[in-house]
């Protein structure tokens, strides 16, 4: 059975019980979420080392965000 939340005018949303344990996350964990090009979404827990991490590389990787390397490279 799915796991069903409401989204606020806000845009916020309350994680489901099942998807935090799940997740194995806590208050004050960050997720992200995760767009697929068939419009699905995963979502995952962010270890604070990956956020470091992914934070000191991203300013290296815009350099491969153009539409050429999209249309070259998407479908890896």
């Amino acid at each position: 059975m799915p796991a069903i939340s409401k989204i606020t005018a806000k845009g916020q949303t309350t994680v489901p019980r099942e998807v935090r344990a799940a997740l194995h996350s806590k208050p004050g964990d960050l997720i992200a979420w995760e767009l697929a090009p068939d419009g699905s979404v995963a979502v995952r827990r962010i270890n604070p080392v990956d956020l470091e991490y992914l934070q000191a590389v991203q300013a290296t990787l815009s350099e491969w965000q153009t539409a050429e390397d999209e249309q070259a490279y998407g479908k890896l």
